[in-house]
């Protein structure tokens, strides 16, 4: 396999779990095969596995934490990682399976992340065992087995060859390139499930705050929690469209079956963002900041008793700057948050972004703005259409949004 096929673009977490076999190598070689196809690998293994394959090899090629203890010596609360790995991930991958781990994931054991993951996991299993020929034949790793797939779990037949026993038979693991293959047909079976008026849409949603830093621990921010765009995700996902999020800085958990790009500041998010401006409908709601530091500095300013002058700069532009390259099939939406001359300001905003609807909204209104479970807005489309939304909660308001949008 010389070019892997691309990721469904709405499920390409991929968890992969890597228990103590010979054949725990390969996994090298699958972890490479996923971010070359543009999936997020997060590698969770148990302690034997660190014995074939080093949590650094595995860790360099993910481009992400590998963990091995649910009771990690770093005590800063990451013990619930077990729960956050199950949540996050839209596939679990066993490669390879030993018999004992079969054994432990057939029975409900949970003495390692790879076992408590699998107990908090949503998302499908797909297992792939690989042992020597007499245990895969064993009755009991045959109930084993037999027991997961009762259950739903997938299970990929052990491959026959040689064996690093130097035995010849059945428990090889299978190819990496066979595991990846057999990976992207279950995602495509899964997304195929989301039916919806938006299935085959790809939707761009920005969220949250940015950060601009003034030295390494002070920010010029926002008071945006992000709880509006994510409504906005989540209501997409439910009309089956294929979602990303760029999201600011918050404490929010991501959407399911939404892909969620983590940015800090307006610079990093322009850039998620034009990654992916061959969506569909594009729903830009983040809190972006208008300025930033001119000269931000790389050591922390000390406090003394004389007054610190900070030069601000605009920021880039990331809707104008959508919108003066925006497709002719494309649909664009913006956000307007004002205080004074609300309908005027935002209107203005419509023309010259070139959106095709905007949502207006006023932070100094009851039950609206930031850090609400509620908000009350406008929109106003390009055709003047305007339609105001009582006060609902965010949820509902994100539902009523994606009502009056006019798919391209």
């Amino acid at each position: 396999m010389n070019q892997p096929q691309a990721m469904p673009a709405a499920a390409r977490r991929i968890l992969l779990g890597v228990s103590g076999g010979i054949a725990a190598y390969k996994t090298a070689e699958l972890v490479r095969l996923f971010k070359k196809a543009g999936a997020e690998v997060r590698v969770v293994m148990t302690p034997d596995a660190s014995r074939f394959v080093t949590p650094l090899t595995l860790g360099t090629l993910s481009e992400n934490e590998v963990f091995i203890e649910i009771f990690p010596e770093n005590e800063s609360g990451s013990w619930t990682k077990h729960v956050a790995l199950g949540l996050w991930a839209d596939l679990f991958i066993v490669a390879p399976a030993t018999a004992q781990t079969v054994s432990k994931l057939a029975n409900g054991a949970c003495d390692s992340m790879l076992t408590a993951v699998a107990l908090t996991a949503r998302c499908p299993l797909l297992v792939c065992p690989a042992m020597d020929h007499d245990m895969y034949i064993h009755a009991a790793t045959k109930q084993n087995l037999e027991t997961l797939k009762s259950r739903g779990v997938h299970v990929m037949d052990a491959e026959h060859g040689s064996l690093a026993s130097g035995l010849i038979g059945q428990g090889r693991l299978p190819a990496p390139a066979s595991i990846f293959e057999r990976a992207l047909a279950m995602l495509a079976e899964r997304a195929s499930e989301r039916p919806g008026p938006w299935k085959g849409k790809k939707v761009l949603v920005t969220a949250g705050p940015t950060r601009e830093a003034i030295d390494p621990v002070r920010y010029v921010s926002n008071h945006s929690t992000g709880t509006m765009g994510y409504e906005i995700a989540r209501s997409a996902a439910r009309r089956g469209a294929d979602v990303v999020l760029v999201s600011g800085p918050t404490a929010l958990q991501t959407p399911e079956h939404v892909r969620r790009v983590d940015v800090v500041s307006t610079k990093n998010m322009y850039d998620a963002v034009m990654q992916h401006r061959d969506a569909d409908i594009v729903i830009m709601v983040a809190a972006v900041a208008d300025f930033t530091p001119a000269s931000p500095t790389t050591s922390k300013i000390k406090k003394t008793d004389a007054s610190l002058e900070l030069r601000l700069e605009p920021t880039i532009d990331i809707l104008a700057s959508f919108g003066a390259q925006k497709g002719e099939n494309q649909l664009l939406v913006g956000f307007a948050l004002e205080t004074d001359n609300g309908l005027e300001n935002a209107q203005s905003k419509l023309k010259r972004k070139h959106l095709d609807w905007i949502v207006l909204n006023n932070p100094n209104e009851a039950g609206a703005g930031f850090g609400t479970g509620t908000n009350r807005v406008t929109l106003i489309g390009k055709d003047g259409t305007t339609v105001d939304l009582p006060k609902m909660s965010k949820d509902e308001v994100s539902e009523a949004i994606l009502e009056h949008l006019e798919l391209p």
